[in-house]
């Protein structure tokens, strides 16, 4: 129930998901400039398939259109220090904010919460769902996240669509993408309910694959037989695709395609294709650099190359990158999605890779500047280092150096009238 700012009303399928209230500059823009004119003649061809509109970062703050009724609680699974706060949340909700607190079934059946009273209160008044199974969209305006970076990245894989504003609570072992303390969980959840909020759009990837198999499919279905493998997988994904050479003691050999274009091929252990906000995972261990979520970008790193002058590269967000098994290649290559969904890809088999029009809203502790590099200096002790020790100061140094001169002065002027 929150709505879309600057320039994309424009845009029905962006306009969907929600959004971002427009306000009054007061610096200078950290996106490029919407201005599609230069100078008398020149402007940018009007395209009407796009799709996605930067933003201008600092304009993007929630906006709710009603007051939100639903909201879904997802905590960490297996860790019983969560369970104390996930109540806390759950009942506050309920009976302070009567709102209609979601939870995974799953939930509902620990045995450590199914055991405690003051779940027992409230578990009748839950709603429940199932991954996979039920849909939530268009039912849930609010996500709270209770746990570590994977409580976000589970949220994500949610919905694959439009997503609901996302309040994530450090409760985990990092904590990059969890910005909030629970300590006064009362007071942070009532201001992005009342719509005092910034938000960071994490950008998605799109991620397609088309098996060879269709083709066959095609073929045999004129004759009356079906495939058994899936035509394609349709995964939107918050960190990164991941294409490796699986359990083969051979180089992977992956050809990259970049808007139909063949850039160059893949030899070495696999392939990240990221987000900025995955570009801080695993791609960054790979040797990638550190991207921040408001740029719109994809990023490429290879895994171990067999080149050393393979480096990562950034890409627009708006190609599509297709990557698919060379034909020569001696074995084939495995693909996961955000650490999930792991399958094999075979000789023919192609999976096409952009950026989705639906990206993760997240709601910012302080604002997209504060949070983010208080991850990196929080989570990564990015450049912590022992400061070097700054020179005395000159002019002391000569006066003390001066002095201890003429002492030796006068100390030979005593001896010479000695003598």
């Amino acid at each position: 129930m929150w709505r879309s700012g600057d320039g994309a009303e424009s845009n029905p399928e962006f306009c969907e998901f929600a959004g971002i209230n427009s306000m009054r500059r007061t610096r200078s823009l950290n996106a490029p400039s919407p201005i599609q004119q230069f100078g008398p003649c020149g402007r940018i061809m009007k395209n009407s398939a796009m799709v996605m509109t930067i933003q201008d970062p600092a304009s993007q703050r929630l906006t709710w259109y009603k007051p939100p009724l639903t909201v879904l609680v997802i905590k960490k699974v297996r860790d019983a220090a969560v369970l104390q706060p996930f109540i806390q949340l759950v009942k506050w909700l309920i009976q302070e904010k009567h709102m209609v607190v979601f939870v995974e079934s799953s939930v509902l059946e620990e045995p450590l919460l199914k055991g405690h009273g003051a779940f027992l209160s409230i578990r009748d008044k839950l709603m429940s769902f199932k991954e996979g199974k039920d849909d939530l969209t268009d039912k849930i305006d609010f996500i709270a996240c209770l746990g570590g970076d994977g409580t976000l990245l589970y949220a994500s894989s949610l919905f694959q669509q439009s997503v609901p504003p996302v309040m994530a609570f450090h409760l985990g072992s990092l904590g990059f993408l969890t910005p909030f303390e629970f300590d006064n969980f009362q007071d942070q959840v009532t201001n992005v309910l009342e719509g005092h909020a910034a938000l960071t759009l994490r950008s998605r990837l799109r991620c397609i694959i088309i098996r060879r198999d269709k083709e066959i499919k095609d073929a045999n279905e004129n004759n009356g037989m079906k495939s058994r493998r899936p035509n394609s997988t349709n995964l939107l994904v918050l960190n990164e695709v991941v294409i490796d050479r699986g359990p083969s003691p051979y180089l992977s050999n992956i050809d990259l395609f970049l808007d139909g274009r063949h850039i160059t091929s893949v030899q070495g252990d696999g392939l990240i294709v990221s987000t900025p906000t995955g570009s801080t995972a695993y791609a960054v261990a790979a040797g990638a650099s550190m991207i921040h979520p408001s740029v719109p970008a994809i990023m490429v790193t290879p895994i171990c190359p067999h080149s050393l002058s393979f480096r990562p590269i950034v890409v627009p967000a708006g190609v599509e990158l297709k990557i698919s098994v060379s034909p020569d290649s001696r074995n084939t290559a495995w693909v996961s999605f955000d650490g999930r969904n792991r399958q094999e890809l075979c000789h023919g088999d192609s999976l096409r890779v952009t950026t989705s029009i639906y990206p993760v809203p997240s709601i910012c502790s302080q604002d997209q500047i504060a949070d983010w590099f208080d991850s990196l200096a929080e989570c990564l002790h990015w450049n912590v280092r022992k400061k070097q020790k700054h020179l005395d100061d000159y002019s002391s140094y000569t006066s003390s150096h001066s002095s201890s001169n003429d002492t030796l002065d006068s100390i030979d002027r005593v001896d010479n009238l000695d003598t």
